[in-house]
């Protein structure tokens, strides 16, 4: 039987922009930078999602996109061309059909596709403060951290009452938009972060390397903090 730490990491479930029109799922850094880590320390990984099935990536973050926004992504790159890897996203089982008890920490990986089929899913919300609530290590990254505008405690409270936390800032949020040439994203986390009463949204400057941990709390503010937030994990567990 393997004593080895247990990592679940939950992944957006492909959909469409209501905003841009384009199909959104996860961002790849975010999932294989951070996955890269928790190998590295011999962490069993399992990756989920909240309804289960074949995952697909954000295409600006596909270092082989044509528009070349992540060429220089090395790492998603590897994971890309190991078919073992790949296919623990090709079939991803269902958030229902998972024991939390069985891990020792989770990972909300971001990307656009969270701010949608996320954002307002009790049953995310709900595993995540049940993971939490059993004394757990609880990560989340980028736009994933959009969970924690919602995420309540048994007992009403949020999840970040009290805490601090970093999520996806405006002023990346202004840089992806000029970068773009028009509006992404249904709301800013960072926007709605700051009309939270009790809590303390902190960021770094755009695409800097930031994660906080608080207590059984890791956030990490972007793709870039993804491999920070993951260590902060195994700091957490250690």
């Amino acid at each position: 039987m393997s004593t080895s730490k247990k990592i679940l990491m939950i992944v957006s479930n492909p959909t469409v922009s209501p905003v841009t029109s384009w199909p959104i799922g996860f961002w790849w850094a975010e999932l294989s930078h951070a996955y890269e880590v928790f190998a590295n320390e011999g962490y069993d990984i399992q990756i989920a999602s909240p309804n289960g099935g074949k995952l697909e990536a954000d295409g600006y973050s596909d270092p082989e996109d044509e528009s070349g926004y992540s060429v220089q992504d090395t790492i998603s790159l590897v994971f890309k061309n190991d078919p073992a890897k790949m296919k623990l996203i090709e079939d991803t089982p269902a958030l229902s059909d998972i024991n939390p008890s069985h891990y020792d920490a989770l990972f909300v990986v971001g990307g656009q596709g969270p701010m949608v089929t996320m954002i307002d899913d009790k049953g995310v919300h709900d595993f995540v403060a049940t993971f939490y609530e059993s004394g757990k290590v609880t990560a989340a990254v980028c736009h994933g951290t959009c969970i924690l505008l919602k995420t309540q405690l048994s007992n009403g409270d949020l999840l970040v009452k009290g805490k601090r936390w970093t999520g996806f800032a405006n002023s990346e949020e202004e840089y992806a938009e000029q970068a773009i040439g028009q509006k992404i994203q249904p709301f800013w986390i960072e926007t709605e972060a700051r009309k939270l009463p009790d809590t303390q949204f902190e960021v770094a400057g755009a695409l800097e390397e930031h994660a906080i941990r608080d207590g059984n709390l890791i956030t990490g503010q972007q793709q870039v903090s993804a491999t920070a937030a993951a260590r902060e994990v195994i700091a957490a567990l250690s």
